[in-house]
């Protein structure tokens, strides 16, 4: 008998933002454990072809399309989730935006409402429909992906950096609200990954150098090292565990 348990069998767990990068290692990662994946983010299409890949090795996963960013749609998103599947056990907050790379000087309303809708707004209402859920069938975990740049804010990334900061409060928040009803609520803080969402980044050679200069283990990372810390977080692993963030960055906030 195996005294930490990892197994995920039988748990019903959502990924938002999981057709393409963390969000996507993530699901599969769950999917490998033994949980059913429900993948959700704008595009159907690209949900997919993740769910393909994820069947066809012997896992479960089920594509929902569904905006961050538009209330309606999250209500109708629970909903589905309700009459499908009659239960949530584990919730990964992961979609995000990051439309705006400039000072803060120059940025408009909308762009500030875009980002929080996706980032911040979004995470909040997707936490309080899956906590009433997870309520009703005992209890079950939550993990809000934000960023490094919570803590050490990157150049030109001022709105972006904000909401994250939020995510952090928002995780202690509803950690120690939901804690009585057995609910734990982590963050997990990845580093400088290779995604398609940062590519702006490693395309440009100053940035991608200045990055590397903080980071001591002096490399990037790839979306699956993100996935592990997420796993703990969500199995019985980590029972003991709420309102904590797990640093994955290579180094850079020593």
């Amino acid at each position: 008998m195996k005294t930490i348990d990892f197994s995920l069998d039988g748990k019903v767990a959502l990924v938002t933002g999981a057709s393409r990068g963390i969000g996507e290692a993530i699901a599969t990662t769950l999917a490998e454990y033994g949980a059913q994946v429900i993948l959700v983010s704008r595009k159907l299409d690209a949900l997919k072809s993740v769910a393909e890949k994820i069947n066809a090795v012997g896992g479960t996963a089920v594509p929902i399309a569904c905006n961050m960013g538009k209330q309606d749609q999250i209500s109708e998103l629970f909903k589905e989730i309700r009459d499908r599947f009659g239960r949530l056990d584990i919730l990964v907050n992961n979609a995000a935006t990051n439309s705006y790379f400039g000072d803060m000087l120059g940025a408009d309303e909308g762009v500030w409402d875009k980002t929080n809708d996706v980032n911040l707004k979004g995470p909040f209402f997707m936490i309080q429909h899956a906590a009433k859920i997870m309520t009703e069938t005992g209890g079950g975990s939550i993990v809000n992906v934000t960023s490094v740049n919570a803590v050490s804010p990157a150049l030109f990334q001022g709105i972006y950096s904000i909401t994250k900061a939020g995510l952090i409060s928002m995780t202690k928040a509803y950690a120690q609200e939901l804690a009585r009803a057995k609910i734990r609520v982590n963050a997990l803080l990845p580093g400088f990954t290779e995604t398609s969402f940062s590519v702006a980044l490693f395309s440009n050679d100053d940035i991608y150098n200045y990055a590397m200069s903080r980071i001591p283990m002096n490399r990037h990372a790839q979306p699956m090292e993100m996935a592990g810390a997420v796993l703990y977080l969500v199995s019985d692993a980590s029972s003991y565990t709420t309102g904590t963030c797990i640093v994955c960055d290579g180094g850079m906030l020593i």
